[in-house]
């Protein structure tokens, strides 16, 4: 019987799938320290962020034939060595795309009108100083004629690119890996109302002048430092809803200090789940605690994903 370890959590429809193609699943939450010791009972491990599957985890489970990371990313995997001996190496990236992109859009509808900072101080100050919380948050920008740049034009950034489209924003996407993109919106009530238009990526620097808001949807790397900061209008926004470290914090920091940078969202830190104090204390910081996938429909996605990958890949070998 296939065994199957889910240490970070799933969608009770995903476990159910699993279990009705007849294996075993265990969701229980076993320990980093004490993987090494257990792991090797089983062939499937799922996780999510919170565990790392690395090269001394992977070489002491010989059995071990998929390692499954409910998400986009897979940076807390060593897949390119569990590939390499014939590991297999699964994610979800279609299930939470939406959900990633929808929270992109409620931290720049929180820049772009204050709502951060109002949601901090109207408990404490609307009834003794209203006025005052009305004029500081009276210069909101609207979204339509404004330009978005979008770093990584895969999956999520392409949903992005679709809110936007629906917004009237102006759309400059970069990736190093994709030319261009049809963008389909199409109305949720009506399916026969519809239009799709082809949006090309455009090089980085040329982003970076024009864009007034960015945000990033990549897989990992150090992509936005004092440099790439220096290159920006002035006044720009940056969402981060892909992983802590793509941009400098202490570069961020500098640039809201500055002004060079009006606001930013971020939903990924360096140091999670402890994220530095300055950055949650800053008035121009709208915040969430990585919660990017977290809806009841991605969640119920990537249970399901998960699931149908994985039956895919042992078939009738139960």
């Amino acid at each position: 019987m296939v065994k199957i370890l889910v240490n970070d959590g799933i969608h009770p429809d995903g476990k159910m799938l699993l279990e009705e193609a007849g294996y075993q699943v265990d969701v229980i939450k076993i320990p980093q320290d004490e993987l090494l010791e257990k792991l090797p009972a089983y062939d499937v491990i799922v996780i999510r962020s919170a565990t790392k599957v690395r090269k001394d985890l992977i070489d002491a489970c010989p059995n071990l034939k998929i390692i499954a990371r409910g998400g986009v990313g897979i940076d807390n995997i060593d897949h390119e060595y569990a590939r390499s001996i014939g590991k297999t190496v699964i994610n979800t990236p279609a299930a939470s795309s939406q959900s990633v992109a929808e929270l992109t859009f409620a931290h720049i509808f929180n820049l772009s009108r204050f709502l951060h900072e109002a949601n901090r101080n109207m408990p404490t100050k609307g009834n003794t100083e209203f006025k005052a919380l009305k004029k500081s948050y009276a210069k909101g920008i609207q979204l339509r004629g404004k330009t978005i740049g979008i770093i990584g034009f895969g999956r999520i950034g392409q949903e992005v690119a679709r809110i936007a489209l629906g917004l009237g924003m102006n759309i400059l996407p970069v990736d190093p890996y994709v030319e261009e993109a049809p963008i389909s919106v199409q109305a949720y009530q009506n399916k026969d109302v519809s239009f799709s238009v082809s949006i090309p990526t455009v090089e980085m620097d040329d982003m970076l002048k024009q864009a007034d808001f960015i945000t990033l949807h990549v897989p990992g790397g150090d992509l936005i430092s004092q440099a790439e900061i220096d290159k920006m209008k002035h006044g720009v926004y940056i969402i981060n809803t892909s992983r802590g470290g793509v941009i400098n914090e202490d570069a961020l920091l500098a640039g809201l200090e500055s002004g060079k940078i009006s606001g930013a969202g971020l939903d990924v830190f360096v140091n999670e789940p402890k994220p530095r104090q300055e950055l949650l204390d800053h008035p121009r910081i709208s915040l969430s605690p990585h919660i990017g996938a977290s809806t009841l429909e991605a969640q119920t996605n990537i249970g399901l994903e998960l699931a149908d990958k994985i039956i895919a890949f042992f078939g009738d070998d139960k």
